[in-house]
């Protein structure tokens, strides 16, 4: 699969002055016998140093409408040093003109970023606005340059440090996939778009798989521990449940303690949700928080259908957290599943507790399906933390009692089953069956959705 070379586009508009373009490319989609279309929208570095001007914003204002009302993904090529300083005010303008055309896409059409040169000030914030940013290795972005840094704050740092494709891979989450090169990236944006719809309008493409739907994976649940505190990589039980055993992770190294990752199951595309043990025990933290919670929000807003595989004990506990808000952020996942309309499947792997428990799309949240693995936890917290707090003045054999029975009598699934809080107590190795019933059963699934202008989210 492969994007249309530019002398097969049709060109819509280019600038007379600057160094933006825009046109539709088309591309083989995994159809061969259809065609996908994309509005291209490319910000030129080797023209005056990608410098925004009144037209190269008019291009990216007129590209960006031409999607909404086309439908057609967007995806813009920035390299760019910011806004145009010899043209002054007429050049912010149409910065705040573009800005506004590329926020008027959001929820209406995928948006992807190409980041391919430097991304600095306004082009730094119009990046912001996409809903996934490949960055190329030798890529930079930020708001304010090192010699800005410098002069308020005395600190000295150069521009990888400050904004390298590195630091937006680890450090700010601003990159959704990091990529070698231009040809990569295009490479990686055809990759993505396999997984997604025109726009808001259209339901993702099911495609025939050779894997079969009903296929035992009893290596999902080998890959558990067989202690509760036990760490393990989840990318292997998500890899042992998709379809070819495929899967495309975005932002990998940024809240790795949560993954997202797009793939598919039946030929049916979804977005994963999952905890990760490996990293941070699986705890949920601001970051990760957001970067779930960002993931939800995109996959309902584009009819994706979400998995969630949870194992987590609960949120990271701390000061230094607290303070940052980890009730706010905390609450931005909350928010962004209890919205999300489209089929939703939980999968308890291991254990479940507290405050997580609710966050991770539990069936009060209203997901569609819940099962649970059989030595799955869900509970308020774990037997040795109960016990730490009634029975801080018992004898150690009183605890050790103590933790025992609190283990048998609450800490399984099956009390969750009897009271409808878990639809069902599942094998591993029948997992991917039922995950693939359920996506069948939910095809068609609708909602009535409340008229109001808009919510308000979690700051």
């Amino acid at each position: 699969m492969s994007i249309a070379a530019p002398n097969s586009t049709v060109q819509l508009v280019k600038a007379i002055k600057g160094a933006a373009s825009c046109e539709v490319r088309s591309f083989d989609a995994l159809d061969p016998a259809a065609q996908r279309r994309v509005v291209w929208i490319e910000i030129e570095e080797t023209v005056r140093r990608g410098t925004l001007s009144a037209d190269a914003s008019l291009v990216i204002e007129t590209g960006a409408r031409a999607a909404r009302e086309g439908k057609m993904p967007l995806v813009m090529v920035v390299g760019s040093s910011g806004a145009d300083i010899v043209e002054g005010i007429a050049a912010l303008h149409g910065w705040g003109s573009a800005a506004r055309a590329l926020a008027a896409c959001s929820g209406v059409v995928p948006m992807i970023h190409i980041v391919n040169g430097p991304a600095v000030s306004g082009p730094a914030l119009l990046i912001g606005l996409a809903d996934f940013v490949i960055f190329t290795d030798e890529a930079y972005a930020f708001v304010s340059g090192p010699t800005m840094v410098a002069e308020f704050t005395g600190e000295v740092v150069n521009t990888d440090e400050l904004g390298g494709a590195t630091t937006h891979d680890r450090k700010s989450g601003v990159a959704s996939i990091i990529v070698p090169n231009l040809d990569a990236a295009i490479a990686a944006t055809e990759q993505l778009l396999q997984y997604l719809p025109d726009s808001v309008d259209d339901l993702p493409e099911v495609v025939e798989s050779a894997d079969p739907w009903d296929r035992p994976t009893p290596e999902a649940g080998e890959c558990i521990p067989a202690s509760s505190t036990g760490s393990y990589d989840v990318r292997e039980v998500i890899s042992a449940l998709v379809d070819d055993g495929e899967y495309l992770e975005l932002r990998p190294r940024w809240a790795a303690n949560a993954v997202t990752a797009f793939a598919r199951i039946d030929g049916h595309p979804l977005g994963i949700v999952a905890n990760q043990p490996a990293v941070l025990a699986g705890t949920l933290d601001i970051p990760a928080s957001q970067k779930a919670a960002r993931f939800v929000a995109f996959c309902d807003a584009f009819n994706i259908p979400l998995l969630t595989l949870v194992d987590t004990p609960g949120f990271y506990p701390g000061k230094d957290l607290e303070w940052r808000g980890m009730i706010r952020h905390g609450a931005q996942l909350v928010f962004a599943y209890a919205r999300a309309s489209v089929p939703r499947i939980c999968i308890i792997l291991r254990k479940s507790y507290g405050g997580a428990y609710i966050v991770m799309d539990s069936k009060t949240m209203g997901n569609d399906l819940c099962l649970a693995w059989p030595w799955s936890e869900l509970a308020v917290m774990g037997a040795g933390q109960a016990a730490a707090i009634l029975q801080r003045r018992a004898s150690p054999e009183e605890r050790v009692a103590f933790e025992a029975d609190y283990t048998e009598r609450l800490l399984n699934p099956y009390i969750a089953a009897e009271r409808g809080l878990v639809d069902g107590v599942v094998e591993p190795a029948d997992t991917r069956r039922e995950i693939a019933l359920a996506l069948r059963a939910l095809a068609h699934k609708c909602e009535r959705l409340q008229a109001r202008k808009h919510d308000n989210g979690p700051l």
